[in-house]
This record gives structure tokens, sequence and C-alpha cells, in this order.
């Protein structure tokens, strides 16, 4: 999931150091230090939110911020093609989103 969906911008190790990450205008986060940028604890409910983006006010291409909005991308491509999935298109969202939370977690301090 990461590799298809972060490691672009953030880097294949997460320090966002990614192949596109020299065209955009903001470099992208260094995931490695989401733990300690936050006290030590990885914030695991505030990164879910920076993945879905749906949450976000002022919702563009990429939303209010530099990064695509996974949410909804994830849902519309779970509701184009409802063969992958064996459970509802949420959950569907949820679960690639978690799929990513828990990569990340294991990225700490690396």
């Amino acid at each position: 999931e990461y590799e298809s969906s972060c490691a672009v911008c953030h880097g294949a190790t997460g320090k966002g150091d990614g192949p596109l990450g020299a065209f955009l205008v903001r470099k992208p986060t260094d995931l490695t230090t989401l733990a300690a940028r936050n006290g030590g604890t990885f914030p695991t409910q505030r990164v879910a939110e920076i993945i879905d983006g749906r949450s976000a006010v002022e919702i563009g291409p990429h939303g209010p911020r530099d990064m695509p909005v996974w949410g909804r991308i994830y849902l519309e491509q779970a509701i184009e093609n409802p063969g992958r999935m064996q459970i509802g298109p949420e959950w569907y969202v949820r679960a690639r989103i978690m799929a990513l939370i828990d990569y990340l977690a294991r990225l700490q301090g690396r």
C-alpha cells in the first residue's frame, strides 16, 4: 500500500525523499519522525485523518493541503471496482488507511 500510494513523494524509506519531492512546492514530510514529533507516541488518529483527508473543510484536487485526499481516492476505487472487495466501500477505505498506519508506525525511528 505504501509503495503504491506514498513512496513516490515520501520515498521508499519514508524520509521525504521520493522522486517527485523535487517537483513539489513543499518537501514531503519525513514519516519516520512522526512519533518523535509527538512526544514519543505515534499519533494514530491524526495520521488517519491526514491520510483520509475527507474531513478537511475545503477540498480541492488535493484538499487544503499538499497531499492527495486518499479517503476520496480509495472510495472512488472501491465504487468503480466493487469486485475487489468483500466488504462495503467505507470499510475498504478504512482497511487501506489502517494498512498505511500500521506500516508508518513500524517506520518510526529508522
